[in-house]
């Protein structure tokens, strides 16, 4: 015999009666309700997570986690304080860096640049400025030449190998009084990082040794980039490196990090995420309530079944779990399908929406809106479990009511008319 007892029946009553096919097709319509919403809410979830990895990827591939430096903005003996850096928990790698900002000129345009002088072997360990060429190399830094961003070579209307003027905001004395200073650069490179934080429009890199030059810094450095393991730890690692400096060195250092400017983005990225969860959970809840619906019918149909059980010897609570285990079944199997159909269609969510674009002659996503002009996709294990046992859970409460209400059935009544 078919054990437990309470398993048997309530898988049984899955399927109603031949005679009323309505309560079948109710319990049918819960299960894809269920399905439903759990394929989607996975799809949404993870698309949301392809397009955090995006930003995340542009932004830390060439802004750093901490920059260190001290109150002067400069770095005297920035050796030194390389080698106390390198060896702090978390700290995979450090870079020197000079930083400015000038007006880039060539053939009549003028566009305002952010400049950064690096090391083109030292910056390979702190940022992506290598996976990002389009044309030449970091190591072609050398004998004043600049890289470009893409968007920036675009706006003046320059190519690799022709020269451009940068103008920074320090006056230089001569006999015709003070003029500002410039420099002739060589173009030697063109990187692209993407739309949605001006890396490319913004961002020219020179060698290190030629901004100190252009800057007038001597051997000084604007300060270090520092690369960490877990970037969401910058805030807690930016104070520990600080206090570890002002410890060991006798300067005194500050050092930032990129929650300082770029926080409440992420944060705001965060909270989208989780607002999109929180509302299409409600799909999942809306067939949760027809799940209550046809589990009543259900106890309805099966009254005179359940007072016969009870004559036989059945308990209230063996009535109960007998509901709860149908219900169940049916929350399981609806969120088996979700999962099977959300995995399906996140995985492959990009190649639809580019057949689609294809097929309409239409471009639903423009990178300079989105970041990207393609539909990203990440799925995470943790959101496909989180999804997966709010699903069930709801199936679980929703069976709650009709089954405490078939346990409640009264021997009497329920046979009085059969």
């Amino acid at each position: 015999m078919f054990k437990p007892l309470t398993l048997y029946i309530g898988l049984r009553y899955t399927r109603a009666k031949k005679r009323n096919h309505f309560v079948s097709f109710i319990s049918l319509s819960s299960m894809l309700g269920i399905a439903l919403g759990v394929a989607v809410l996975i799809t949404v979830l993870s698309v949301m997570n392809g397009f955090d990895d995006e930003i995340h990827n542009r932004f830390f591939g060439m802004a750093p986690e901490i920059t260190v430096s001290d109150v002067s903005n400069k770095l005297a003996n920035w050796q030194e304080v390389e080698k106390t850096i390198i060896d702090y928990p978390g700290v995979t790698a450090v870079a020197p860096f000079v930083g400015g900002q000038g007006l880039m000129t060539f053939n009549g345009q003028v566009v305002p640049v952010v400049i950064s002088g690096v090391l083109p072997d030292k910056e390979k360990a702190t940022t992506q400025l290598d996976q990002k060429m389009l044309v030449g190399t970091p190591e072609d830094l050398k004998g004043f030449g600049i890289i470009l961003g893409k968007s920036l070579a675009n706006s003046l209307g320059v190519m690799v190998g022709e020269k451009v003027t940068v103008m920074i905001p320090q006056a230089s004395v001569s006999l015709a009084g003070m003029i500002p200073r410039y420099k002739r650069f060589k173009v030697v490179g063109i990187f692209s990082v993407g739309t949605g934080f001006n890396f490319d429009s913004k961002l020219s890199f020179i060698n290190l040794y030629d901004a100190q030059k252009l800057f007038q810094m001597g051997d000084d450095v604007s300060g270090l980039k520092v690369k960490i393991k877990n970037v969401y730890q910058a805030p807690e690692m930016s104070l520990g490196i600080t206090h570890l400096l002002n410890q060991q060195l006798e300067t005194e250092y500050q050092a930032g990090n990129w929650t300082q400017q770029f926080g409440a983005f992420f944060k705001a990225v965060k909270m989208e995420k989780t607002m999109m969860f929180l509302i299409l959970l409600l799909i999942i809840a809306v067939a949760a309530f027809n799940l209550v619906s046809s589990l009543v019918m259900v106890v309805n149909d099966k009254q005179a079944e359940i007072a016969i059980l009870r004559t036989l010897g059945m308990t209230p609570n063996s009535i109960l779990f007998v509901f709860i285990i149908q219900g169940l079944f049916v929350g399981l199997i609806g969120t088996a399908l979700g999962l099977a159909g959300g995995l399906l269609l996140a995985s492959n969510a990009t190649a639809i929406v580019n057949w689609l674009q294809n097929l309409l002659n239409v471009q639903v996503l423009s990178s300079s809106i989105y970041f990207v002009d393609y539909l990203p996709t990440k799925i995470e294990v943790h959101d496909v479990l989180q999804v997966c046992f709010v699903a069930v859970a709801m199936s679980f409460i929703a069976t709650i009511y009709p089954a405490w209400r078939a346990s409640k059935t009264q021997i009497a009544e329920a046979l009085h008319y059969e």
